[in-house]
């Protein structure tokens, strides 16, 4: 199965080299993994997940450990962000 993972902002240096250009990797992976799968796959801190979309819809951090990815979706995260 395929999906897209993104990184934006400071987490993007958590992407290895190839996807740091675009912010994104096409993943092949065997089985499906779930959010939180990929989050410790990519040794994301748990802090700085703060808002995480599937295909554009949010996904709670409740729902986080037991949603599973499907082939196609792209699973897009972000740092908490400041600004002035």
């Amino acid at each position: 199965m395929k999906v897209t993972f993104k990184l934006f902002a400071t987490l993007q240096d958590y992407l290895p080299p190839e996807g740091r250009k675009t912010n994104a990797l096409s993943l092949d992976l065997a089985e499906a993994p779930t959010v939180d799968q990929l989050i410790t796959r990519f040794s994301l801190p748990e802090k700085l997940v703060h808002l995480v979309l599937i295909d554009g819809n949010f996904v709670p951090p409740a729902e986080r450990a037991g949603r599973i990815l499907r082939d196609g979706e792209t699973l897009a995260i972000w740092p908490p962000v400041a600004g002035g």
